[in-house]
């Protein structure tokens, strides 16, 4: 059998962003479908996860110059979907593998970072969503050498949003040194980032406890590994509740993704010998902060360190979670017509877990 056949319109359908910045709103519009170097693939979407960096993107509220410097319309770098033509210097890629687009759509591969698993670091990092166009788009273009392929047994679905939010916790969790036993605190546990965090935590041998609020996010923490559950509205104290939870000690590490939660973050940490603050969440620029007591970190040894993405390596990684039945995404599915909709909900806080658009249900 030989390779199979896509037909390839000259213009497919697109989540775009509209008056960029604080009251962005989302426009699904036909526009022009990419062509491709010799070196890259054409990827077709089948859907697309929409994440917290996409917002800020669109708001242009982090010190980051705004996507339209770039001529970007579309938001995005959580796709799922199949390459559909591939360049004429593609060596290995294939017309009909499974296919998704990350956070860093390529990197320079030469440099000291892109030679040692940390590429998302790179000067040269184009990211993706800001600085092209990213996976709001139905057809999206990607380097063969940077293109990460979706294994079989893991849905578009799921596999959409391992691009970024799975994978990013995954690398924040193995950077942060725990070891099986460790107690691991997650606020904004019952969001996109953090519910995925409780199962890696779980299937990696750590304790995770969670934080969040409401009946709902309660039984879904739970469900996904948590040993316990801090309701942050019912709760006076919530870092003191669980530093009490932890043995009366304090977390080997909490993982901030609800970025409210950084300037009480080190208090997670209690007496811990060796602490370590694990900074995730991205808030707008200057918004906040940590204060850190330097003789505290010394006597106790606590850290604080942040992440930005993940490496191929370890985006490939998370993938493998999933395969074997051991990461869960949870998502609600949003049709075309209801894009700017799951945009604002997650704006605001609305959405459990994840939300992922179909592109092929209107």
């Amino acid at each position: 059998m030989g390779e199979p056949h896509f037909d390839i319109p000259k213009e497919c359908k697109a989540g775009v962003v509209v008056n960029e910045g604080p009251d962005f709103h989302v426009e699904v519009r036909m526009v022009p479908v990419p062509e491709i170097k010799p070196n890259e693939v054409l990827i077709k979407l089948n859907a697309t996860g929409i994440c917290h960096s996409d917002i800020h993107f669109m708001a242009s509220d982090w010190e980051m110059p705004p996507m339209s410097t770039f001529n970007v319309q579309c938001a995005g770098h959580e796709g799922a979907g199949v390459i559909v033509k591939v360049g004429d210097a593609v060596q290995s890629l294939k017309v009909g593998m499974r296919a998704g687009l990350k956070p860093i759509q390529d990197t320079c591969g030469t440099c000291n970072l892109c030679r040692s698993d940390n590429e998302c670091y790179c000067a040269k990092a184009v990211f993706t969503g800001l600085m092209c166009d990213g996976s709001y788009k139905q057809y999206i273009v990607s380097p063969e050498r940077y293109t990460t392929l979706i294994p079989d047994g893991v849905s578009d679905f799921i596999a959409g949003p391992i691009m970024c939010s799975a994978s990013t916790i995954y690398t924040s969790i193995r950077e942060s040194g725990l070891q099986p036993g460790d107690w691991a605190v997650f606020p904004g546990a019952g969001g996109g980032v953090g519910i995925q965090g409780l199962q890696l935590a779980k299937a990696m041998g750590l304790r995770p406890i969670a934080v969040d609020t409401g009946a709902d996010k309660k039984k879904l923490c739970l469900e996904m590994g948590a040993e316990h559950f801090i309701d942050f509205k019912e709760e006076k104290d919530v870092a003191a509740k669980a530093v009490e939870l932890c043995e009366g000690v304090g977390a080997h590490a909490v993982f901030v993704t609800a970025v409210q939660t950084y300037p009480t973050s080190l208090k997670f940490l209690g007496s811990r010998v060796g602490g370590k603050v694990m900074c995730i969440g991205l808030p707008p620029a200057g918004t906040c902060h940590i204060d850190v007591e330097p003789n505290q970190m010394c006597f106790r040894k606590w850290s604080v360190q942040g992440t930005l993405v993940s490496s191929m390596r370890d985006v490939d990684k998370t993938l493998d979670f999933a395969r074997r039945g051991l990461l869960k995404p949870i998502y609600t599915v949003y049709p075309m017509s209801k894009f700017d909709e799951a945009v604002q909900k997650l704006r605001k806080g609305e959405i459990a877990g994840r939300a992922v658009v179909d592109f092929n249900t209107d």
